[in-house]
């Protein structure tokens, strides 16, 4: 999906309807700028980061306990 804004004199410029609606942007919310080089990336900062991403790093967790487990054995096995 491309969407077109225009930036005003004072540098400002709107977010379209359509993606408000698809990201749940809200009036007052922020966003942050990311400079990847060649292109630039708006996202949408959660009012309370530490509570959007509360619980989504359990998976992580496991995967990464595996892998340093697995690491040890390989490190024994070497020896």
């Amino acid at each position: 999906m491309t969407l077109k804004t225009t930036v005003s004199k004072r540098w400002q410029t709107a977010v379209p309807a359509e993606i408000c609606k698809k990201y749940g942007i809200k009036a007052g919310q922020k966003i942050a700028w990311l400079d990847l080089g060649s292109i630039i990336s708006i996202i949408p900062v959660p009012a309370d980061p530490i509570k959007t991403f509360r619980g989504s790093s359990k998976g992580m967790l496991k995967s990464l306990l595996f892998e340093r487990k697995n690491e040890r054995e390989k490190e024994r096995g070497r020896k």
